[in-house]
């Protein structure tokens, strides 16, 4: 297999977003070599963002959700039921 050598410019920016992603360089490699900076940037980004949307916003629990879907199929059940009857 050969060797693979990255510019100082494309190391500066594998050590960027590494860094944004909280992941090491070698990690972050791996990602940008099957997706790409551009796409891997982007995808980190959007990570980030969401994030401090979830900070600003709050979380809705796990359960929380669940619990909600589940009443909004049995309603659905039930609306169902009482038309074919």
């Amino acid at each position: 297999m050969g060797s693979l050598a990255l510019t100082t410019t494309q190391q500066r920016r594998l050590e960027k977003l590494a860094r944004d992603a909280g992941r090491t360089p070698q990690a972050m490699l791996r990602f940008v070599l099957r997706d790409g900076f551009d796409l891997c940037e982007l995808e980190v980004n959007e990570s980030i963002a969401a994030e401090r949307d979830a900070m600003q916003r709050g979380y809705v629990p796990h359960e929380e959700v669940q619990r909600q879907a589940r009443a909004m199929i049995d309603a659905a059940h039930a609306r169902k039921r009482h038309q074919a009857a």
